[in-house]
This record gives C-alpha cells, structure tokens and sequence, in this order.
C-alpha cells in the first residue's frame, strides 16, 4: 500500500521501517503474544502422559532414588542442550521443521522424517486422550463403574476390593488365596478389557468399532482444532489453562494421597535407593531414551514452537526452565501415584510391586481401581482424569501445529497463510480419520505397536543426525557466531562441547543401547505376530528413509560436474538461510546495499533475498556461510 512505502522513504528515520518490518512479519506468520506463553505452550508440550504414566515406574524398576542420578546426568549433558539447540535453530530461522534446513539444503529430510513422526504420534496420542475423555465422562456417577463385579462384563474370577457381601477382612483373605493361584482379576481390568476395550483375541481381528470410543475421539479431535483454530494466537491463550491445572489436580491428589494409610510404603517402594543398580547399563539407557523421549526432541514440535518467537528472545533461559520444569513434574508425578498405589497394597495386604503397573494399565486399571477405595471416590476419578485429558492434550496441540507450520511455511505464499484456518481442519479431519481404526476391538494392539515402533529408534537417529548436520556440516563456528547475533552471546562453552561431542556420543548410546535391548512387543499374555512386527519396523523405517532418498535426490539436483562438487552445493546453507526479518540481517547476512535502498527493501520483504544472492555472486567468499564459500576460492 502507498503509506507502507511513505514510511520507507526518510532513510534517516531507521526506526520505521524496522517497525514495518516487524508487524508485517507478524501479521504474516503470527508471534506469541508474549514470553510466558512459549514457555508454557513448551512445558505443555514436554510435559505429557508418560510423565505420570512411564517415569514413576521406570524409576521404582531401576532402582528407585538410584535411578534418579543417571537420570540428571542425562539431563544435564543430553536433554538441556539438545533442548537449547533446537529451540534456537528454529528462533534464528523463524520457519518450522522444513523450512530451517535451508541452513544444509541436503538435510530438509530430517524435517520431512521430523513430520512423519509428528503425524504417527499425533494420530495415536489423540485415541489416549480419547479414553481418558471417555473415562471422564462415565466418572459422572455416584458409584464407579469398576467398582464391583456385579456387572454383566464380569467373569466368575472377579473380585473387588468393595465387594459388598463380604467384609473387608473376608475379602482380604480370599484375595491372599487367590494370589496363590494367580487367578484374581480386579473389577476394574475386566471393565477396562472386556467393556471398554471389548478387546479381540488378535490383533488382526478388529471386530467393530467401539462407537463410545469414537465420539470421544471426534470430541478431542474437535477441542484440539478449536483451539488451533487461529494458530499460535488461540493456543497461546488455551494454554495458561492446560499447562498449568494439571499442577493443581496433582497437589489435590497428593495432598489426598500422602494422608492416606500405606501411603509411606508406596513412597518409600518409589524412592528407595538401591545403589547396586547403577553399574548396570540397562538403568543408563532407561534414563536417557527417557529423557529423550520425555522433552520431545526430534519431533520438530520444539523448532516450531521456538520459529513463533521474536528474534532476540532469551531461548538459553527457557530451555533450561523448561527442561528442569519438565523433569521435576516426573518425579512430583511419582508421588501422587505411589501415594495411592501403597495405600491400595496396605489394603490388600500385597505387596506394592504387585500393583505397579505403568502406561495405559496404570492410568485405565491400576489407578482407577485404587481411587474406588476413597470416600467419594467420583471426585478424584474425574479430576484424575480430567488432568490425563489436559497433560495429553498440551502435547497434541504442538503435534498438529508442527504439521500445518511445516506446510503452511513449505508452500509459503499469500493465499495458504490466509488459509491456514483450513490447512488446520484438513489435518485435524485425516489424523481423525486415520485413528478410527485404534478405535476397533483390536485398536489397543495397534496402539502399542505405534508407540513402541514409530516413535522409538527413528527419533534417536534423527536426532543424531540434526546435530552432526548442524555442527559439522553447517560449522560449529558458524552456527556459534549465529547464536551470538541472535542472544548477544555465544553458547556457553558447556553447551558448545556437549553439542559437538557429548550429546551425539549419548545419543549414539541409546541407539546402541535400544537395539541391543529390543525384545519383540507383547501386551499382558498377547505375543504379536511376525507381520504385525514387520509393520512396526516399516513405521520405524518409514521416517529415517525420508533423509537418504531427499539427500540423493538434492545431490542429483545440485550443480557441479563432479560428485563432490555436488555434494558441496548440496550442503552449502542456500541464499535465504538467515534471520527472517531484514532488519536482523546484519554481518554476513546483510544485504549489500546502499542505507536508502535497503530501507526501502525492509518494506517489501521479497527484495532482500534477491539482495542476498547479487551480493553472493558479488563477492565469493562473504555469503550466507563464509567458510564454505572460502573453500570454494581456495579450490
């Protein structure tokens, strides 16, 4: 517009133009509203189910409070930095999981791979969140439905811990009987089996579509889309609620929990060091693929949240805020489980491993049945998960952003920024579309085979390389001197070693570490079948193989007359690497031209690319990366 240009004119007045710049970028792509809300749309999105659900257990299985110092160490030197590195590569790029590998145009298929995982995790999370919704909306009565095993679902081998026509020392010991013969089942695991679930025989025999199931999966898809609705706008302002009642019900339920009697025994089962332990590799690689996995690196969810920030933000304080936020929620969670679950033993006169349960068994059967022993019990069934249901979806959210910003930046004109409301709904419709099947009598076999394979081996190699690429291809120096331009600093030398050395070396680790750990799935008795595996293996291969086959075919696309003057081209960060908005494009991203033009360019945002590539052509070795445009003038 003409006024847009008027401002441009006065090359003494700088401000204005910068200004310009700034809310056009925002007006385009969107920005926080402010600090607080990345870093809780961050903390929503690290901390998840398997804070409540997977570390309690992990840490009672290795060895209680033992487990806790492999677990800091691998925070310190792998989860922080890792962290950090992602948060900044997608602040001083401000794109999304595709759009920041123009840093090494040969690497954007660790982006497409970062997607792939992103779409496998969005569609079988949202089916978790679905059956929390599910057991929220039948805790709206005066008696839980798993209480007693008068129901028509249950089998001659129930018992409860309420049943009514016997005392509560009677039923004690009738359960210590049946323990000897291993054949109790609790009201709640025939409920959540044979009601919920009505679970199949295989996982090739689906049966019918659980309808309860699917309208709560329609109902969560419908919530993630209405608050995704206007992108970063409408969840940064969901997610002063979501990120932080969680934190509420788990005061509630550990305050209720610890005045419980037993509940010591459970902490304690929980806390407990046993220092032998911590020779053996096993509990390394338990605390560090959960680090991993609990922080959510190598989504591309963290590079996408960060790409919404302003370009000066402070990245290196929210990463360590979050990270430490993150973990201290798991070991807070373990308490609010364990309270309960000794308290459950005490009054089964068992002992609290026989209760310990983790994933969807200790959320849907093992927990539910200890609320049932609580005066009011409803009350705390609904808050627990109502905060299952908030915990979850946090992390969807960043799930279904990270797809949309990953096309809506890919194709980047005016028309799909418009649109992104729509490019939104479309993906929303097919995630629920392809999570219907999870829904079937045979959805919780395919649900736990997505989790253990789509998301488990591939993200640790893309992880792996993401850093190599970074540090080693793009340069440690060059990516040191961006973070400089971008804070005011450079990384501290902590982190400048842990990137280059520390974090590749652990996360080659936990490769190394899962597959010599592999043990083919099973769930409960149920031992998968070979072509169900190989289904896993090909969801596991089907996001690493997106970063070979882009590599070779930027390779054959690049210039060069020899293979490795391909590669160089290939690798070289192309034109448009850099800061988005002209104004941080100062030093080698600067475009060479005269103050009056360049304030006229800042207004019209196309130019200085167009600047960038003459001023490449110009001069060889000042170019979006000095070094390797150096070697290129050597050659």
């Amino acid at each position: 517009s003409p006024i847009d240009t008027s401002h441009g004119i006065s090359p003494q007045n700088g401000a204005v133009p910068g200004e310009q710049g700034k809310q056009e970028k925002s007006v385009k792509r969107g920005n926080w509203g402010n600090q607080i809300e990345f870093v809780l749309t961050s903390v929503g999105y690290a901390v998840g189910l398997g804070n409540v659900w997977r570390f309690p257990y992990l840490c009672y299985r290795n060895g209680g409070g033992a487990f806790m110092f492999p677990y800091f160490i691998m925070l310190v030197f792998c989860g922080i930095p890792l962290f950090f590195m992602e948060l900044s590569f997608g602040q001083f790029a401000s794109q999304g999981c595709l759009g920041v590998w123009r840093v090494s145009p040969m690497f954007k298929g660790v982006g497409y791979g970062m997607m792939v995982v992103s779409t496998y995790i969005g569609i079988y999370y949202n089916v978790v969140i679905c059956i929390a919704f599910y057991y929220f909306f039948v805790s709206m009565t005066r008696v839980l439905p798993w209480t007693y095993c008068s129901n028509p679902w249950n089998t001659p081998d129930c018992v409860g811990v309420l049943d009514g026509n016997l005392s509560s020392r009677a039923a004690l010991n009738i359960t210590q009987l049946l323990n000897t013969t291993q054949k109790r089942t609790s009201p709640s695991e025939e409920y959540w089996r044979r009601y919920v679930l009505n679970l199949s025989d295989d996982i090739g025999n689906l049966g019918e579509v659980r309808l309860p199931l699917l309208g709560c999966l329609g109902v969560s898809w419908v919530v993630v889309f209405l608050c995704l609705i206007k992108g970063v706008k409408s969840s940064g302002k969901v997610v002063y609620f979501t990120a932080t009642f969680p934190y509420v019900v788990l005061t509630i339920l550990f305050v209720r929990g610890i005045t419980l009697e037993g509940a010591v025994t459970g902490i304690m089962y929980y806390l407990t060091p046993q220092w032998d332990k911590i020779l053996n590799a096993k509990v390394w690689g338990d605390a560090a693929s959960q680090i991993f996995y609990s922080l959510g690196c190598a989504w591309g969810g963290l590079i996408t949240m960060a790409s919404y920030n302003k370009f000066n933000n402070n990245c290196y304080r929210d990463s360590i805020i979050i990270s430490i936020t993150n973990c201290a929620t798991s070991v807070y969670a373990g308490f609010v489980i364990f309270s309960i679950l000794g308290f459950m033993a005490n009054h089964l006169g068992v002992d609290v491993s026989k209760v310990a349960d983790h994933g969807p068994g200790l959320a849907f059967v093992a927990y539910p049945e200890a609320l049932t022993l609580l005066p009011i019990s409803p009350l705390w069934s609904i808050l627990f998960f109502f905060m299952l249901i908030l915990l979850g979806l946090g992390t969807q959210f960043c799930l279904l952003e990270t797809l949309v910003t990953a096309i809506v930046d890919e194709v980047g004109n005016e028309w799909i920024i418009r649109k992104k409301t729509f490019v939104t709904l479309g993906v929303a419709v097919a995630g629920f579309l392809l999570g219907v099947p999870l829904t079937t009598q045979a959805g919780i076999y395919w649900l736990l085979l997505m989790d253990n394979y789509a998301a488990s081996f591939s993200l640790v190699v893309i992880s792996c390389i993401m850093c190599v690429a970074i540090m080693y291809i793009y340069g440690h120096r060059n990516y040191f001197k961006d973070i400089e331009m971008m804070l005011g600093f450079p990384p501290p030398l902590f982190f400048q070693i842990c990137w280059r050395f520390i974090s590749p070396a652990i996360i080659f680790f936990i490769l190394v570490f899962t597959v010599i750990q592999y043990r083919p799935i099973s769930y409960n008795d149920y031992v998968y079948p070979t072509w169900a595996i190989s289904i896993g293996f090909l969801m596991a291969l089907s996001s690493v193989i997106c970063i070979p086959i882009y590599a070779i075919y930027k390779v054959c696309r690049s210039e060069g007359d020899t293979l490795l003057e391909r590669l160089k081209n290939a690798t070289k960060a192309s034109k448009d690497w850099g800061p988005a908005l002209p104004e941080h494009r100062s030093g080698r991203y600067a475009p060479a031209f005269s103050p009056s033009t360049e304030s006229h360019l800042e207004v019209q945002p196309l130019q200085p690319e167009k600047g960038q590539s003459e001023a490449a052509a110009a001069s060889p070795v000042q170019g979006s990366n000095g070094s390797a445009h150096s070697q290129d003038s050597r050659l």
